[in-house]
């Protein structure tokens, strides 16, 4: 994922980047309110393998203070909008109008780390300009904000404003905000397996996607799976990128595995087949390119785990991780995937110490992903055999960068994480908002059941 500088003037809008009129109260893409303008979030530069530095917009270029806001319409009759200034309406409306309640602050669990997750960037340099990273909320969390209730006649009302009904297309009639979409909080549960992604505190949209679910092995034995992919900002769509590549890994994996296909054989194939359904969507019309003609082909890294009775197997391509966080908690944990990362490579080359890679501002530019424009697949595979009980963690950075260490991750997952793992999911994904969720948030739980008697470990 890629931050560029934004233009000076107001042509765009600064939360979807979408190009507006002369007198535009209102953006008609997101619902942003064009009358206030926040502060400029601070912007990094897009990292490049070889350590180049794209210069950035001076402070002259900063985009000027947003028009004064046209006057608010006289409301008909005796209705006058909520918080519309006095004289505005009839003599009996010239009281002020107090303002809606605002949406209750977030719960914090009390940890708060000072380091800024820094967001990822393909390692290749790429000179088309990209989207803004970061965004500030135009709406209360959804996920603490009171759920929507049906008013009169079914229709929804609006989460920011608690007052204005949503039309059919997704926004306000009263306040104009664009309200959440279907993916920005997403939770399932299949089995003993759970997984529960977030958009985070910055992102105007959530880009990471996941699959889990169970199957059988051919001896009639059980098997769990769970795929969570993480799109890279710095393509185009890649939304679209990480849910292909989570659903096409995620139904390889299960069509193979009761075939009797190795676990570790069928990992393999399975981000072939991911690989596979991402490139697929560079293969698209030449009309589809008029609004980004320039941006990269869709990206994203994946990372998956299959748990059977004796058997752990990890794959991945990209820096999503997997740990292993055994019930027994005297025990250590650790680390099961290596990052395709530029971090990693210094790390590996015995360049830098891990502390000093990961600090350094191109830490997250990645050298391994599933798209068209990827230097070659490569996937990456290995199996275990855990002597004890535990849990497997699948996660995208947007977790790993607030439980960067083993022993950090299992701190944060709860002691009863095998007997609920969906709780333990919210709770970690809880765990990065309150760490500053500069990220989408994406976290899949396997439990990895008791040895049974008899067997050994490798």
């Amino acid at each position: 994922m890629s931050q560029m500088p934004q233009q000076a003037a107001l042509s765009k809008c600064p939360s979807c980047e979408e190009p507006l009129e002369s007198g535009d109260r209102f953006c008609g893409a997101c619902g942003y309110d064009l009358s206030v303008v926040p502060a400029r979030p601070r912007d990094e530069p897009t990292i490049a393998l070889n350590g180049s530095v794209p210069a950035q917009v001076p402070a002259a270029g900063a985009r000027p203070p947003a028009p004064p806001a046209a006057p608010p319409r006289p409301a008909p009759d005796d209705s006058p909008l909520p918080g519309a200034p006095a004289g505005h309406g009839t003599p009996a409306q010239d009281a002020p109008v107090p303002p809606p309640p605002a949406a209750p602050p977030a719960p914090s669990s009390g940890v708060h780390f000072d380091r800024r997750a820094q967001p990822e960037t393909r390692a290749a340099a790429d000179p088309s300009p990209a989207q803004p990273d970061e965004y500030p909320l135009q709406a209360p969390d959804p996920r603490v904000a009171a759920e929507r209730q049906p008013a009169a006649g079914g229709t929804a009302v609006c989460v920011a404003c608690r007052a204005g009904r949503v039309d059919d297309d997704g926004y306000c009639e009263h306040c104009g905000h664009a309200q959440p979409r279907e993916r920005d909080h997403m939770e399932q549960e299949c089995g003993p397996v759970a997984a529960v992604s977030d958009r985070g505190l910055r992102h105007h949209r959530n880009e990471d996607a996941f699959t889990v679910g169970t199957t059988t092995l051919s001896d009639g034995s059980p098997a769990s799976v769970a795929i969570v992919c993480d799109g890279v900002s710095s393509a185009t769509r890649p939304d679209e990128a990480s849910l292909a590549a989570s659903r096409a890994a995620g139904e390889s994996l299960l069509a193979a595995l009761p075939r009797g296909t190795h676990p570790q054989q069928a990992m393999h194939d399975a981000i072939v087949a991911a690989s596979g359904a991402v490139d697929a969507l560079a293969d698209e019309p030449a009309t589809a390119r008029e609004h980004a003609p320039h941006q990269n082909a869709p990206a994203c890294t994946i990372v998956g785990a299959v748990v059977t009775s004796g058997l752990l197997v990890v794959g991945w391509v990209g820096d999503s991780r997997v740990y292993w966080v055994p019930l027994d908690r005297s025990a250590p944990a650790a680390r099961l995937t290596e990052d395709d990362s530029w971090a990693a490579q210094m790390v590996a080359a015995g360049l830098m110490g891990e502390a000093e890679a990961y600090a350094d501002q191109r830490a997250h530019a990645i050298t391994g992903w599933l798209g068209a424009d990827a230097y070659e697949l490569e996937p990456h595979t290995a199996s275990f055999k855990p002597d004890r009980p535990g849990v497997v963690v699948v996660c995208t950075d947007g977790l790993w960068n607030y439980a960067e260490s083993a022993d950090e991750m299992a701190e944060a997952v709860p002691a009863d994480a095998a007997a609920r793992p969906l709780h333990a999911a919210r709770v970690l994904v809880g765990h990065a908002l309150d760490g500053g969720g500069h990220d989408n948030v994406t976290v899949a739980l396997v439990p990895f059941p008791a040895v049974p008697q008899g067997a050994g470990s490798a």
